[in-house]
């Protein structure tokens, strides 16, 4: 929703338009233009993905809706046009990363949790290209618990006691290892070692107890270099296997860090003022203290205590001359001190009360100093879009203004007090949630109740300020019986998209306050961003111009791109063929310009796809070098989540493990799912492979004739050291033939690229090669059909074997290229009872994932899905956007008999 600059009524004062005071020649008018330039020259997008559940487990699928929006507009992003989605693991390694088209911001995915996977805290990370330039900060990086029931021998539940002994940290875990069943594992032996941030600390190994339990202790003689790690055990079976657990360790401190933030930044003396509290534990979490302040000559002041996840606020006036300190008590017993900020002696105070539904009623107060200095200004926007801005005069100590919410977006409203120098002096976050800009959505033909395998047909409208509206929305339903509901941290579009997805920090429970409006959960969710330090618009780098620069450009397609050189100069109107012959034969060319640049642009293809990038001048000359234009990956940074990572990860999600392992027992007896077969330990003498990286169909080193980089060391070129060495094959103009096919040129494959009978061996310099692989006779020619029929040389080059620009580069004129395609999508099964019986238990935990449900001109939208074998509540989340960015989420539940 489009809303203009808001005029505000200043009590006392008059009142002032943007236009009424600015002139041209007005320097904050210059510095509001700036702030409009920033942001259309660094439009920023959000990224939120829908879950179709809270938790999964290894055999499951995660199913997902992406939603991008811009979020100047906060409509559906048209900047960029790829997603990126990766799935990460403890170690923060990608172990899997998809690549999605997006279409006015809107695509959807899904991972499936193979058995490979061991049990664990992961992350979801999504983002764009462009995104990256403003850093991961601003990635939508959700922490998910994966449990590992159905492909797992051996369950750990770990118990940690803190201490201190001189100045170290000291934790004494104490980790039991059961079967599923909990039967313990007694008698075994683990060895086990310790890392803390990556670092070894100690290792050892011990025997399990009667109870199945191994006592680890870990001294932290540097806890301030060292603060989380992971005990890796190593448990040997009775049968000689061995299982590796992983273990985290959040912290090896008991210590909890409190901090005073006072509002509009500063402590002013004489000036009162609310100064924020937040207390975090050393697991990330938040933690209720209470205490006392007293001044500097032990005076106590006010009592205060937090409450909620350690956040609350009291309200300060500094004396002239003071400093004080804050008496904090923990839930342990313990006492600390800690300084509070030191009052500055000239100044002002930005106070902003947002507990009023309706309004936020702001308060600007000066300290005499500073009064009859000029006009003062202050300024809302909302990233970037200014919604408010006026003078105020400092004739008075005390200011009051009144700002109607209805008139801003639902999001985070950044307030700054200006000086009459135009330097920012105060700046509040302030959070609106405004009811104009969300959808409503209306069920119609729900029951209350189902049978098993029931058909549920319903009908949902949309509707945003009474008017139907078209939009995309996507629908998870589960049974909470199965899949008990995280009300308070699970996906949620409109904590993602109008609250996280600005702040830096991690804020532990965000959906806590969107469950309700009332002013207690207001109270708090403005405790939250009094404590957040940190917002996406930084005045005094608009002030200063330092923007950053662009590193990544916004991905409108696929492409290949690169430059063409010929002894370091741009090659002009040089020949570039594009060709593959992975899922059928592509073939496409195009010139270079004058800086010698090419372009294959808007050329869709999958992953595992491999392309020959080749060059010519235009005079034929192939001596050219190709440099293709390779993006760098994102790496992956710390978790940021800290407070969500579980340590018995396998424990708290036990109920959802049982349930969902008869599920997957179900699917293996049909054959629709499959578990990997661990086999004993065995030791084999292996004859060496002498082409291991190769592409041959038949297997690698299964040829007629193999030849190794060894054996080329001395050579001259391939076509001379082939000539004479094969029986049956003969040289002619750099080309193989065979004697005892039909004489037409041997095909090339190289790097599992078939390059065709015309490819010149000599292509190649003979150094760079790792394997040549002859195939003649039929039973090694058969796999290549026709286009073996004349025999082929499959030759796997050294830097072919994989590099990290993902591409290798052949002189002259020749590169192989595997860039990352688009995934390709599965579709979520919903089976259909009424047309296809099924006598099979019906066990799904997600009974329905839809991602793209489309309402009409009329606002309707219809679902059509059946229930499973299993009774219970079972719980309708539906989210989704319309084209103005009007955001909707909405729960239902029904019962299954």
């Amino acid at each position: 929703m489009k809303r203009k600059l808001l005029i505000l009524s200043i009590a006392l004062l008059s009142v002032f338009s943007f236009s009424a005071f600015i002139t041209d020649d007005d320097p904050f008018t210059e510095l509001l233009k700036k702030l409009e330039e920033f942001a259309k020259k660094y439009p920023q997008e959000k990224v939120y993905l829908h879950l179709d559940k809270p938790y999964y487990a290894v055999g499951d699928n995660i199913w997902f809706k992406a939603y991008v929006v811009d979020s100047r507009t906060s409509e559906p992003s048209t900047l960029s046009k790829i997603l990126y989605v990766e799935l990460i693991n403890e170690k923060d390694s990608i172990k899997r990363q998809i690549k999605l088209p997006m279409q006015s911001g809107i695509t959807w995915g899904d991972f499936k949790l193979t058995d490979s996977l061991n049990e664990g805290n992961y992350r979801i990370r999504a983002y764009t290209q462009w995104m990256r330039n403003a850093g991961p900060e601003f990635f939508f990086d959700k922490t998910i618990k994966i449990g590992n029931s159905w492909a797992n021998k051996v369950f750990t539940k770990t118990n940690n006691q803190y201490s201190t002994e001189n100045n170290a940290e000291k934790v004494n875990s104490t980790i039991q290892f059961s079967d599923k069943n909990g039967k313990p594992y007694a008698n075994n032996l683990v060895n086990y070692e310790v890392q803390l941030n990556s670092r070894n600390i100690t290792r050892g190994k011990a025997t399990t107890n009667e109870n199945g339990e191994i006592n680890v202790a870990i001294l932290n003689t540097q806890p301030n270099v060292y603060k989380s790690g992971k005990i890796t055990a190593t448990i040997t079976m009775a049968d000689k296997q061995t299982v590796v657990k992983v273990i985290p360790v959040k912290t090896t401190s008991a210590e909890v860090d409190v901090q005073f933030f006072p509002e509009g930044g500063n402590l002013v003396e004489g000036l009162p003022s609310k100064v924020a509290i937040k207390a975090i534990n050393a697991n990330g979490l938040g933690e209720n203290v209470s205490g006392r302040v007293l001044d500097n000559e032990g005076s106590e002041i006010l009592k205060f205590e937090t409450a909620y996840l350690g956040m609350g606020s009291f309200i300060l006036n500094p004396l002239p001359g003071k400093t004080y300190t804050a008496k904090v008590k923990l839930t342990n017993g313990s006492e600390k001190t800690i300084a509070l900020p030191k009052p500055q002696a000239s100044g002002y105070v930005l106070s902003v009360n947002n507990t009023d539904s309706a309004k936020m009623n702001i308060k600007v107060i000066l300290t005499t100093d500073v009064m009859n200095k000029g006009e003062l200004k202050l300024v809302a926007q909302h990233n970037g879009n200014v919604y408010f801005v006026t003078k105020l005069s400092s004739e008075k100590q005390l200011i009051s203004v009144s700002a109607p919410k209805s008139e801003f977006p639902s999001g985070i409203v950044q307030l700054t007090l200006f000086s009459a120098d135009n330097l920012p002096v105060a700046e509040r976050l302030a959070f609106v949630n405004n009811s104009n800009d969300k959808i409503a959505l209306n069920v119609q033909n729900l029951k209350s109740d189902y049978d098993k395998r029931g058909n549920v047909d319903l009908i949902f409208t949309a509707t945003s300020n009474a008017k139907p509206i078209e939009g995309s929305f996507s629908v998870a339903i589960t049974n909470t019986a199965a899949v008990a509901p995280d009300l308070e941290n699970e996906s949620n579009i409109l904590t993602s998209l109008l609250l996280t997805s600005d702040l830096k920090g991690y804020v532990e429970k965000p959906n806590h306050y969107f469950l309700n409006n009332d002013l207690k959960t207001r109270t708090q969710l403005d405790n939250l961003l009094l404590t957040q330090g940190w917002r996406r618009i930084n005045w005094n780098n608009i002030i200063n111009n330092q923007f950053s620069a662009i590193a990544y450009q916004a991905e409108k397609s696929l492409k290949i791109s690169g430059t063409l050189t010929k002894g370091g100069k741009p090659v002009v109107k040089g020949k570039v063929v594009l060709f593959s012959n992975s899922n059928g034969f592509f073939v496409v060319d195009t010139l270079s310009d004058a800086n010698g640049r090419f372009n294959f642009d808007k050329i869709d293809f999958t992953e595992n796809i491999k392309f020959v990038v080749q060059a010519r001048t235009d005079k034929n000359n192939k001596n050219i070098q190709i440099d293709l234009d390779v993006v760098p990956g994102q790496v992956v940074t710390v978790n940021k989540n800290t407070g969500d990572v579980e340590v018995n990860v396998n424990e708290t999600l036990m109920p959802y493990l049982a349930q969902s392992d008869k599920y997957f027992d179900e699917q293996t007896k049909r054959g629709l799912l499959d578990r990997t077969i661990t086999l004993k330990t065995v030791n084999i003498v292996e004859k060496k492979n002498p082409a291991p990286n190769s592409s041959n169909l038949n297997g690698a080193g299964r040829a007629d004739f193999v030849v190794t980089a060894k054996d080329l060391e001395t050579a001259f070129s391939l076509s001379m050291y082939l000539q004479g060495r094969v029986a049956g094959i003969m040289i002619r103009d750099g080309k193989a033939y065979s004697t005892r096919a039909n004489g037409g040129a041997m095909s090339i494959v190289l790097d599992g690229m078939n390059m065709g009978s015309d490819f010149q061996l000599d292509d190649i310099i003979v150094q760079d090669i790792e394997s040549v692989e002859v195939l003649k006779s039929i039973g090694n020619t058969a796999i290549y059909g026709s286009g073996g029929a004349s025999g082929v040389i499959v030759i796997t080059t050294k830097r072919g074997a994989g590099t990290e620009s993902n591409y290798a580069r052949y002189a002259p004129g020749i590169v192989t290229y595997a860039p990352k395609g688009y995934y390709q999508v599965r579709q979520f099964y919903s089976p259909k009872y009424d047309a296809t019986p099924d006598p099979k238990p019906d066990l799904r935990s997600t009974v329905y994932w839809n991602p793209h449900v489309v309402s009409d001109a009329t606002g309707k939208a219809n679902l059509n899905y059946y229930n499973t074998d299993q009774t219970g509540t079972y719980r309708i989340v539906i989210e989704g956007i319309d084209v103005d960015g009007n955001l909707a989420r909405k729960v239902i539940t029904y019962q299954v008999n």
